[in-house]
C-alpha cells in the first residue's frame, strides 16, 4: 500500500472570549489507502477537529493536508464521505432517497438506485428503504447514513463517533456490521471515538491522542485477524493492545 494522506504539523487555535485555545498541536501522520485508522484519546481532545480539518471543512492554523486523488478537482467531492455522530437524514425522505441524496447534488443518478440497493443490504436494512427515518432504530439510521456516505463510491471514508449514541449491543452489531463494509468497499477509512476497545477492534493502527491540546503520542500497530468481534476482546494480545493505550493516555 502506498501514502495516500499524508498530514503535517498540522495546528489549530482558535480566538475566545477569555484568549486563545489551541485544539490540536503539531500533529503528523501518513494513512495508506486501504487502511482503517482509528483516532482515539479523551474528550475534547481535538479529535473532531483533526476530522474536520481532513475533510477540508476548516482551515488549520499551521501545517497541510495532502490527499492523493484519483478524479479531477471538479469531482473530489464524490472522494470523501462523512458519516457523523447522529445520522442527519432528512426526515421527509424516505431512506433510499436519502441514500441517493448526494448522486442528485453531483448530478450522477445513472445506476444510483442499483449501488443503493447493493449497499443497504450490505449494510443489513433490506427491506427498510421505503421506510421514513422516525421508522427506524437509532443503529439502523446510522446504517443509511454509511450507506449515504458510500454511495458516491469515495475513496476516503471519515467517521467522527459515528456509534456513540446507541446502545452497547447495536454498537457491537455496527462494529462487526462496518468490518464488512470496509472489506467489501476497500476504501480507506478513518473513525474517530473515545473508547479504546472499538479503536482496538475496529483499527489497522490507533493513533493516541492526549487531552488539549491534542498532540499524537502514539500509534500502536494492530495486527489481530478478522473479523474482529466480542471474542477477539477476550484475548491476551487484543488486552495487550488495551493496555498499551491507557498506559500512554495516563491511565
Amino acid at each position: 500500500m502506498i501514502d495516500f494522506i499524508s498530514i503535517n504539523n498540522l495546528t489549530k487555535s482558535y480566538q475566545t472570549e477569555s484568549g486563545e485555545v489551541t485544539a490540536i498541536e503539531d500533529i503528523s501522520f501518513n494513512v495508506k489507502r486501504g487502511e482503517f485508522i482509528t483516532m482515539a484519546g479523551p474528550s475534547g481532545c481535538g479529535k473532531s477537529t483533526l476530522l474536520h480539518i481532513i475533510a477540508n471543512l476548516l482551515e488549520p492554523s499551521q501545517g497541510t493536508v495532502n490527499i492523493k486523488h484519483d478524479r479531477s478537482e471538479k469531482n473530489q467531492l464524490s472522494e470523501l464521505g462523512l458519516v457523523f455522530q447522529k445520522s442527519i437524514l432528512f426526515p421527509w425522505c424516505s431512506v433510499i432517497d436519502n441514500i441517493l441524496f448526494p448522486l442528485e447534488l453531483l448530478g450522477q443518478k445513472k445506476g444510483g438506485r442499483e449501488r443503493a440497493m447493493k449497499l443497504i443490504e450490505l449494510a443489513g436494512i433490506k427491506g427498510f428503504e421505503e421506510k421514513l427515518p422516525h421508522e427506524l432504530s437509532g443503529g439502523m439510521q446510522q446504517r443509511a447514513s454509511i450507506c449515504r456516505a458510500l454511495i458516491a463510491n469515495p475513496s476516503l471514508l471519515l467517521m467522527d463517533e459515528p456509534f456513540s449514541a446507541v446502545d452497547a449491543l447495536t454498537r457491537l452489531k455496527l462494529t462487526t456490521d462496518l468490518q464488512r463494509i470496509w472489506e467489501e468497499e476497500k476504501i480507506t477509512i478513518i473513525f474517530v471515538t473515545h473508547n479504546i476497545e472499538e479503536a482496538v477492534t475496529l483499527g489497522d493502527r490507533v493513533l493516541v491522542l492526549t487531552a488539549r491540546p491534542g498532540r499524537l503520542v502514539w500509534e500502536e500497530k494492530i495486527d489481530l485477524p478478522r473479523p474482529r468481534g466480542r471474542k477477539t476482546a477476550a484475548i491476551k494480545e487484543f488486552q495487550d493492545h488495551c493496555g498499551t493505550i491507557y498506559e500512554k493516555l495516563g491511565f
